[in-house]
């Protein structure tokens, strides 16, 4: 079976899809933004992804959501729960974490079916 790279450099993809499904790489934000821009951005960028992977956020299987601090947690779903489609929410795990910058505050990963 074929894999296809989106948007890739020598450490990594954006995207990879493979056997009907799209995997991608951890999202974020602008660093020093807050916690909701962030997560505006992220989410932005994960649509983007998945229609240049020629599916959509509804077909989304599984989420891992990172924050620097679960005091964000609400502020985070807030914007999530706004996001997600009707009756579409994947399986979900999220957990606190050193991120790859102090100036990060949420990194959100996703699976999708094409």
């Amino acid at each position: 079976m074929t894999i296809k790279r989106i948007d890739a450099n020598k450490r990594m993809s954006e995207a990879v899809i493979y056997n009907g499904m799209v995997f991608l790489s951890g999202q974020v934000g602008s660093p020093g933004k807050t916690t909701k821009e962030q997560t505006v951005e992220a989410l932005a960028a994960i649509d983007r992804l998945l229609k240049q992977a020629g599916t959509d956020k509804s077909r989304i299987l599984s989420a891992t959501i990172w924050l620097a601090d679960m005091v964000d947690f609400d502020v985070m779903n807030e914007v999530w729960e706004a996001w997600l489609e009707k009756d579409s929410a994947p399986a979900r795990a999220t957990c606190e974490a050193q991120l790859a910058s102090p100036l990060y505050r949420v990194e959100i990963i996703v699976t999708a079916a094409l």
